[in-house]
């Protein structure tokens, strides 16, 4: 039965990380049209899409950090991953999908950030990046308070 723990602790990691290949790939793609565009027109190409693309990738680390906090007192203590391998797979689950929506969302928020930004001549770079840190709030959150309830 404690496969079922290990799992969970894998899926908050797997799971966040696939929300940030998403929100990544969402931004990205923004991105790149973004400096077609600025290309075409003959204009330097603005640095700020990176930051917009790479965004999402917190949530992988959240996701790891959560994977490693959660195989850590198992590893020490195996009876925990025997006595409590619903809650530890609950955890992950929990954690890991807040990890993967919170980080897609920010590549969508990322992706008209980019398009915003190459038509709006670059302004309101900031208010982009308030709206894209609130959902990586959800994210922390999706990270912390899994912890609370974690097993020791």
């Amino acid at each position: 039965m404690e496969i079922f723990g290990q799992l969970g602790m894998a899926l908050a990691f797997g799971l966040g990380a696939l929300g940030s290949a998403l929100g990544i790939g969402t931004a990205g793609r923004a991105a790149a049209g973004a400096w077609a565009k600025e290309a075409r027109e003959g204009k330097p190409l603005n640095f700020a899409y990176i930051i917009l693309t790479g965004m999402p990738l917190s949530q992988t680390i959240y996701g790891f950090i959560l994977m490693l906090v959660g195989l850590a007192p198992a590893v020490a203590n195996p009876v925990i991953a025997a006595k409590y391998p619903g809650v530890l797979l609950s955890i992950g689950m929990a954690g890991g999908i807040a990890e993967l929506f919170s980080a897609w969302m920010q590549g969508a928020i990322g992706a008209a950030a980019c398009r915003a930004l190459s038509e709006g001549e670059g302004k309101g770079l900031a208010f982009m990046i308030i709206a894209m840190g609130i959902v990586e709030t959800v994210g922390l959150f999706g990270f912390v308070f899994p912890l609370l309830v974690m097993p020791s």
